[in-house]
């Protein structure tokens, strides 16, 4: 049995679940969110919990049970507490700006890049932290990925963007190899 997917999810006041045919609709304080059923796993809700359970035991089945589960889990999470990433930008010249839902980075190209931010992500900046924040965890991932893309940090100097809990791993470079 998998271990992830046999513990059943709590689901805090103020969270409604509603258990539908095809999707799992989350609505919270924070907002909604929305989740496709597997039609391999049986959904109960039942005095403050949500448990899913195989309906036969084949390999598809098992791989299903704890990503469902996750995927539902995050869900409830989203639109209780929310999820966010921090982005750290290191650089002489390299600055970062938010002007409403557009994010403006200055990272050594010879112009400014620009971004726009999809709907349901917010972000702040404070001093060179960038902070994406939202509801929905993939989507908060995918766009702090996306920023990070625009220029990764490199092993000489540390220049880039990196996540705030990201180490780099430095390299020497020409001199350090002479005698």
């Amino acid at each position: 049995m998998s271990r992830i997917g046999k513990l059943p999810i709590p689901v805090p006041n103020g969270v409604e679940v509603k258990i539908g045919t095809d999707v799992v609709e989350v609505k919270g304080p924070k907002g909604s969110l929305s989740t496709p059923l597997c039609s391999l796993l049986k959904y109960e809700l039942a005095d403050g919990h949500v448990t899913l359970t195989r309906l036969e035991e084949t390999r598809e089945s098992r791989s299903q049970h704890g990503l469902r589960r996750t995927l539902l889990a995050n869900c409830i999470d989203g639109v209780t507490k929310g999820f966010s990433k921090a982005l750290e930008v290191i650089g002489v010249g390299y600055r970062v700006a938010v002007k409403g839902n557009i994010i403006e980075l200055a990272v050594g190209f010879s112009h400014p890049v620009v971004l726009e931010l999809p709907a349901g992500i917010k972000a702040a900046v404070e001093g060179q932290v960038l902070t994406i924040s939202g509801v929905d965890k993939e989507l908060v991932g995918e766009m702090a990925a996306r920023i990070r893309r625009i220029r990764k940090p490199e092993p000489y100097k540390g220049k880039g963007i990196k996540y705030v809990t990201e180490t780099i791993r430095r390299k020497v470079g020409k001199s350090g190899g002479k005698k």
